[in-house]
Parts: C-alpha cells; sequence; structure tokens
C-alpha cells in the first residue's frame, strides 16, 4: 500500500489472485503463502559499532521481521520490472518465489551469504 491507498491495493491483490489462478495454479493462496514461505530469511547482519570499528554481526530474525522483510522484498522485485501492470508483475514474482526463484529469492539468498561470511564476528551479538 503506497500512501494510504487501501482501496487500490486490495484491488491490486485481487488482481494477482485471479492472475495466479489464469497462469493454471489451482489455488493461488497457497502459492501466495507458500511463496512467503520460502522468502522468509532466518539470518541478518546488523551492523554493530565495537572499540574504533564497525561490524556486521549475523543475527536471527523474529518471525514477525521475517514476513515484513518477505513482504518488502517481493513488493520491491515486482515494482523493479517494468512493462506490465503491477499486478501481472507481482503474480510473476510471487510463482517465482514459490518455485525458489527470482529477485526476491536471491535477495534473501544474498542476505544468508553474508550472514554466513559473517559468521567470525557472530560472539559480538552479546555485547
Amino acid at each position: 500500500m503506497l500512501d494510504g491507498k487501501k482501496t487500490i491495493a486490495r484491488k491490486i491483490f485481487a488482481d494477482t489472485l485471479k492472475e495466479l489462478a489464469n497462469t493454471g495454479s489451482k489455488d493461488p493462496i497457497q502459492v501466495f503463502e507458500r511463496a512467503i514461505e520460502n522468502i522468509k530469511p532466518n539470518m541478518e547482519v546488523r551492523p554493530k559499532r565495537i572499540g574504533g570499528g564497525v561490524y556486521q554481526i549475523p543475527i536471527e530474525v523474529t518471525p514477525k521481521r521475517q514476513l515484513m522483510l518477505a513482504f518488502r522484498w517481493i513488493l520491491l522485485a515486482a515494482r523493479d520490472k517494468k512493462g506490465s501492470p503491477i499486478y501481472k508483475r507481482l503474480a510473476q514474482e510471487l510463482l517465482d518465489a514459490a518455485n525458489q526463484t527470482g529477485t526476491a529469492m536471491k535477495k534473501k539468498e544474498d542476505t544468508h551469504k553474508m550472514a554466513a561470511a559473517n559468521k567470525a564476528f557472530a560472539h559480538y551479538a552479546r555485547f
């Protein structure tokens, strides 16, 4: 939803579900839920200043933030694509996420790679 336009957001989501049904999926709600589950990140990095340096500390993501990040990444990936209506772009991104491909899935993988790369600084998380 942009600028508090709830009716427009609801119409876009309804059109997205119709588009998912037209692409051959039996249950568009199930595709949506599977896409969200696939995109949820388990780990992320947070900057923390210790001494004179700033370290990227890997931390676990709370369930509420996991959901928020999944929604955010799917919407940003859909908005970055150009050339078709937003409901078609969103439907395509949801299908990609349900199949574990696409831009939002790449964002999740990049986040996990960054957390794994900075695992050496995990002991700073308790400070």
